[in-house]
């Protein structure tokens, strides 16, 4: 049983691929817990298991073996998984996510983009939603505007503005300054920042970016498909025997 302040419980996750003949370990026995209101940034090269690790975390994908616990449920474990349509509910209704390419309907409006998610919610008020979270990022003066017409920094903040706009409880962010450069970069860094202070929401985030990963109060390393947090000491987070 996790805590009552604990939103996602890992438990010895591990997932492998299978390429040819060999199998690839990209994710090697890691537990870890996350609080609410946590903002934990994971770091490492390519091919160290970060983005798996978000995945498995965000339920994008399956683990091979382990247990996830997210808010006090079982998601995945004991050899059994949600079905598809269970998985779908959750990721609506508990995450928002926030990626490297912007993914943004080149045909409707930033608003539009925004209010996106909603349509499976049928959801009134979507419009005074959508509004008060653009205006909250500085894009009120976009609103109108297409994809095309504004800059890859307001591109990702209304990409977050979409994330945001069901009310998830967890934020999570793929290499969300990827695409940026170092002045955008660091403007999104600090809506990050700004939302996990002022919000409590919890934000779960990759990056290459060692400026960008110090603005998270956890950092972990990545390598080798295996999880160290920095603390007082390096912890190796995997299963002890």
């Amino acid at each position: 049983m996790i805590g009552n302040n604990t939103v996602l419980e890992a438990r010895d996750l591990t997932r492998t691929y299978r390429r040819g003949n060999e199998h690839i370990c990209a994710l090697d026995g890691v537990s870890l817990s996350i609080q609410r209101g946590d903002f934990v940034s994971f770091m490492g090269p390519s091919g160290s298991g970060k983005t798996t690790l978000i995945n498995l975390l965000g339920c994008l994908e399956n683990p091979t073996t382990g247990e996830l616990d997210l808010v006090g449920r079982s998601i995945f474990g004991g050899g059994t998984f949600l079905n598809e349509k269970a998985l779908t509910k959750i990721r609506r209704e508990i995450y928002g996510y926030i990626f490297q390419n912007f993914y943004l309907v080149p045909t409707l409006t930033v608003r539009e983009n925004v209010e996106l998610p909603l349509a499976f919610y049928n959801k009134s008020g979507a419009r005074g939603e959508s509004e008060r979270l653009l205006t909250m990022l500085g894009m009120e003066h976009r609103m109108n505007h297409l994809p095309s017409q504004i800059s890859g920094g307001e591109m990702q903040r209304t990409a977050i503005a979409r994330a945001l706009v069901n009310s998830p409880d967890i934020l999570l962010a793929d290499e969300p300054t990827g695409n940026l450069d170092t002045k955008r970069s660091g403007e999104i860094g600090e809506v990050l920042q700004d939302l996990n202070r002022n919000t409590g929401l919890t934000i779960v985030m990759v990056t290459h970016n060692p400026e960008l990963a110090k603005l998270g109060g956890r950092q972990i390393e990545m390598r080798d498909g295996k999880a160290y947090e920095s603390c007082d000491r390096t912890i190796f987070l995997r299963r002890t025997t």
